[in-house]
């Protein structure tokens, strides 16, 4: 008697091991050396990279929360080196939002109860701490960290390097390079420790800051912040990386300023 369904037509790579009473769908693409834990459901219409980890009680591709689905075929796509745990839910994505996909990138490590809801973009090397809940069409950037409990409003951005502490409510984008915190979320500062690990230098790290104070402690409107930023410091990566995510934010960015920082 077998243990697990594993539908015949499922694609597993090489070296793939499918522990028991685990559930794959038809149209089901796994990666090789990726292992799928006990009591795992893979529906239709997903495809896990190689080298992940899929633990107990994950639900991926189940069909999206949204009363506007109609049934069409839609995914959810997730990189290599990738770990989801305990009981996380990944949907898969909408017409109706003309992406149609769910995707997850490499390296990322979704920790348990993490809701990741259609349409989502979770790029690479991002944290979602337990009970992270992400709404349809959030785009959670590169080298991101959540903290548990945290909950972001569908179309909200997350920026590249940021921290979010536990419990934040998302409401509006969070800007690369920062910490947040507080309620209603608030700029908390510049994530030094974790551009630091990641290689930035003392230069980039204080042009940074330096440019965050024109934002939030130069007494201007956003629009004439970026016009500040952009006729006072020269070009670079990390200038034009919050240009461009202010720029083309929907929601507007957090605007309060935590004055004690996030330990006060």
């Amino acid at each position: 008697m077998t243990l697990n369904q594993i539908h015949p037509h499922a694609r597993l790579g090489k070296n793939v091991t499918v522990e028991a009473f685990t559930t794959i769908a038809g149209q089901v693409e796994i990666g090789d050396n990726s292992w799928i834990g006990p009591n795992v459901t893979i529906m239709d219409y997903v495809k896990i990279g190689k080298n992940c980890q899929v633990f107990p009680g994950a639900v991926i591709g189940a069909a999206p929360q949204d009363l506007k689905f109609q049934g069409e075929v839609t995914y959810v796509e997730i990189g290599d080196n990738t770990i989801i745990r305990e009981c996380a839910t990944v949907n898969r994505g909408t017409k109706a939002s003309n992406k149609g996909i769910t995707r997850i990138g490499n390296d990322t490590l979704v920790m348990s109860y993490v809701h990741i809801a259609h349409d989502c973009v979770v790029g690479n090397n991002v944290v979602l701490v337990s009970y992270v809940g992400i709404a349809g069409e959030t785009t959670v950037e590169d080298w991101a960290i959540i903290g548990g409990n945290s909950s972001a409003h569908q179309f909200t951005r997350i920026g590249a390097h940021s921290m979010l502490s536990g419990g934040s409510l998302v409401g509006k984008d969070v800007p690369p390079y920062i910490l947040a915190g507080h309620r209603p979320l608030a700029f908390g500062g510049i994530n030094i420790i974790g551009l630091r690990r990641r290689g930035f230098s003392n230069e980039q790290i204080q042009e940074i800051s330096n440019i965050y104070k024109v934002i939030y402690g130069g007494g201007l409107n956003i629009s004439d912040a970026c016009m500040k930023i952009e006729d006072t410091f020269a070009v670079s990566p990390e200038r034009d990386t919050i240009l461009h995510f202010i720029r083309s934010s929907k929601r507007g960015i957090i605007k309060s300023t935590l004055t004690g920082g996030l330990d006060e």
